[in-house]
């Protein structure tokens, strides 16, 4: 019914950070020793500057390519089964120490890919037993779909499983007992062969973390927050159903992608007239069919991959990247600077009162709070009536914190424009 994205690990965790900082404004919140998650990322010229460079170049705080260093002969495994050539350079990032053994990540990024070409992302470690782990694929992506100009279908990658982790649809998971104490991102940038035109990787960045095991979450405090609603438009993913079957079954599985399209027009970045013109008139909201569209991933066979919802926003001129939360006095503070956030929850249908529906995965908007804190969302399945009217709904504190952070581990698309800042956070930063 609703679209479902295997979680690995399904976590939980007791919010028992000090979040006096949060709601004053200030950035002294105390670490978390029971939730661990660390951000970072590379946004910047002084930033790429910093990796290794192998045929990549830096330039208006981009990084894109300088020369080829080699050429891969890639068979896109969704396309007619024969080979294009590409040219190839790549960049890594500095290691990155989170300060804790790491058991799952997850990494986001902004670029842009024109016809021909496109990137891979990459993560390796070094594992608690004292190795240097493999490279293990992130996802390969780009933008378009013009397969006959030498675009690639965009896929998340399976079969990567060893003693030390997998990698579940795009998040690397460690192993049983396994975890990493440090990790770095490999971007491979790839162009068709002959050609002069290049990917340009604006940001890239990953999500580190190590949470508890506990089954429930207290109620989070007061974050500044209650009372606050923001001004982000409607659409059912209800009214989709049976559009575009070959892009997740339809709009009954689009919750990603119909929230991903919320959350772009709210900021005016949704996709033109004339860039949704190939989708049948008859279609109300054409904005979501070319959501779902553009954020499909091919292995996945789903619109539900998380980084691949973030690269398309990124598409829209804005930032975008996909981060752990702990509680919801930590996303207050997102909704206190005007930025919404897609959220990642799972439940029964007795567990989150007022939804009329039970699912195994669904992502929702945080729009804003009720005076007395209860979470006011722009949920795409509300009580599964096909209407946009229906989407706007208010879920009790407790029992959306409890669907959200065990069970996806507090996952959010963070969207927002440049001319908006993050606001500020805790010690130990998620953003």
């Amino acid at each position: 019914m609703i679209a479902a994205r295997p979680i690995t690990t399904l976590i939980t965790g007791l919010v028992v950070l000090a979040l006096s900082a949060l709601t004053t404004g200030t950035s002294t919140a105390a670490k978390s020793p029971e939730r661990e998650i660390g951000y970072r990322a590379w946004t910047s010229s002084a930033d790429f500057l910093a990796g290794t460079r192998t045929g990549t170049t830096v330039a208006d705080g981009a990084l894109t390519f300088g020369s080829a260093t080699g050429s891969t002969a890639y068979v896109d495994p969704f396309g007619d089964g024969t080979a294009k050539t590409y040219e190839q350079a790549s960049w890594v990032s500095p290691e990155v120490r989170p300060g804790f053994g790491l058991t799952e990540l997850v990494a986001s990024w902004n670029a842009t890919t024109p016809a021909g070409t496109w990137i891979e992302v990459a993560v390796s470690g070094h594992s608690d037993q004292g190795a240097t782990t493999k490279w293990y694929v992130l996802g390969r992506w780009n933008n378009g779909d013009d397969t006959a100009a030498g675009d690639i279908h965009r896929t998340s990658l399976g079969g990567q499983r060893d003693t030390t982790g997998d990698v579940s649809v795009d998040t690397f998971v460690a192993r049983p007992g396994r975890s990493l104490d440090r990790w770095r991102l490999k971007v491979t940038l790839y162009r068709l062969a002959g050609t002069t035109s290049a990917p340009v990787l604006r940001s890239v960045g990953a999500m580190a973390s190590r949470l508890p095991s506990d089954a429930t979450v207290p109620v989070s405090p007061r974050g500044g927050a209650w009372g606050r609603v923001l001004a982000v438009p409607t659409y059912s993913q209800e009214t989709h159903i049976g559009q575009y079957p070959q892009w997740d079954g339809g709009g009954e599985a689009w919750c990603s992608a119909t929230s991903t399209a919320m959350v772009l027009d709210y900021y005016g970045a949704g996709p033109t007239p004339a860039e949704t013109a190939w989708v049948d008139p008859a279609y109300a909201d054409p904005q979501v069919d070319h959501s779902a569209r553009s954020v499909f991933d091919y292995d996945y066979d789903g619109a539900g991959n998380w980084p691949f919802n973030a690269a398309y926003a990124g598409t829209r001129g804005l930032d975008a990247f996909v981060t752990r939360l702990r509680s919801l006095t930590e996303a207050e503070q997102f909704i206190k600077a005007g930025i919404p956030l897609v959220a990642s929850l799972s439940f029964e249908k007795d567990e989150l009162p007022g939804a009329g529906y039970g699912t195994n995965g669904h992502l929702m908007v945080i729009v804003g709070f009720t005076i007395d804190g209860d979470v006011i969302v722009n949920d795409p399945a509300s009580h599964l009536i096909k209407s946009n009217d229906e989407v706007r709904t208010v879920y009790n504190r407790q029992a959306f914190e409890n669907a959200w952070i065990p069970h996806s581990g507090g996952i959010v698309y963070v969207i927002h424009p440049t001319t908006k800042p993050l606001p500020p956070h805790p010690a130990q930063a998620n953003w």
